[in-house]
């Protein structure tokens, strides 16, 4: 089918070429135009480099998102994980793109327009990439960014005695898939979602397809960071969900987590749903940052970044996760979704 037959041309129709050329508008003027990207190579901070692979059927598909959603998701997964290391400053992504051929030119226009927009927002150019002929489709984002002059956040770097704290809420983004794939019964058969309402499911929605890497968070632990303290923050992102986070800090510093069950990172209207502790803990693709830090620090934290709070602590051990009060394992602690299984 020729382009010029007036249907929508695929990928077969472009090939590589131009394919690869009309990719170029939404990078820099002459950014692939060579074989690899050119980086300023003249600051001191650390670089920081990270790598995700979205893949259909398992991380997108039609039902759930636009392309432009597959484009935004791509970029902010890569961009949490720099969060997560406590960059300040994004310097670009690589994109490399695997399609059938049929593929329209359309939705694969539509990945770099989200991809370009999450960049608008958060920094960083597209710095290049490649794409390939495949049987499904598939993004692999290489992202670029500087850590602050600060220091890292290591997963390692817990202490018993700190503060476990979580950016924002957690279980929003699994109710959005399950409102996307209506997967959400209706009353008055299923009483426990009476209470998840046009407001909480628009939320969900869109917490599940334009996740926020939370670099925000970063720059404000080096505000409020108390005068004379040493830079030491344990910190993941929440992308396999809370608490598998919790467990990757716990088992990094050699601790065990007491949580508060009352203080679980709930949306206020979510934590009305029967389903909505499983979903916290579980569910996943919050993109939220879960950091142990000195408890002073914390609450400096808590009050200079809207949204975050204390959801326990730190305590000697070897990895486990508890409840506050009586101490008992996390019954559905290792729920959390893992690629293999």
């Amino acid at each position: 089918m020729a382009e010029g037959s007036g249907l929508a041309p695929t990928l077969a129709d472009l090939g590589e070429w131009e394919l690869i050329e009309r990719l170029g508008a939404f990078a820099p003027p002459g950014q692939f135009a060579d074989d690899a990207a050119l980086l300023d190579g003249r600051s001191q901070r650390t670089l920081v480099v990270n790598t995700d692979v979205l893949v259909e059927g398992v991380h997108f598909s039609d039902a759930t998102m636009t392309a432009a959603d597959v484009g935004w998701r791509a970029a902010a997964a890569n961009l949490s994980d720099l969060a997560a290391m406590g960059c300040r400053e994004v310097l670009g992504l690589t994109v490399a793109l695997v399609a059938p051929a049929a593929t329209p030119w359309a939705w694969v226009e539509g990945v770099y327009q989200g991809l370009s927009a999450a960049l608008g927002c958060y920094g960083g150019t597209l710095l290049g990439g490649d794409c390939s002929g495949g049987g499904q489709r598939l993004l692999a984002v290489t992202a670029l960014g500087r850590l602050g002059a600060d220091g890292p956040i290591r997963r390692r770097d817990g202490y018993p005695g700190d503060a476990l704290v979580s950016t924002g809420p957690h279980g929003l983004s699994r109710l959005g898939l399950a409102a996307l794939l209506q997967e959400i019964p209706t009353p008055p058969a299923a009483p426990n979602w009476r209470q998840a309402g046009p407001a909480l499911l628009e939320r969900a929605v869109q917490a599940h397809r334009r996740p926020r890497p939370r670099l925000d968070a970063v720059a404000a632990l080096a505000s409020c960071r108390p005068v004379g303290s040493p830079w030491r923050v344990a910190g993941t992102d929440s992308s396999d969900g809370l608490a598998a986070a919790l467990k990757t800090l716990t088992q990094g510093s050699g601790c065990d987590a007491l949580l508060e069950r009352r203080d679980l990172p709930l949306d206020p209207e979510m934590a009305a749903l029967a389903i909505a502790e499983s979903w916290c803990l579980n569910g996943g693709e919050d993109f939220e940052l879960v950091l142990a830090l000195d408890p002073g620090w914390a609450r400096q934290l808590i009050q200079a970044l809207p949204g975050t709070r204390r959801i326990g602590s730190l305590t000697p051990g070897s990895g486990i996760l508890r409840w506050a009060g009586d101490g008992s394992p996390l019954a559905d602690a290792d729920g959390s979704f893992t690629h293999f299984h």
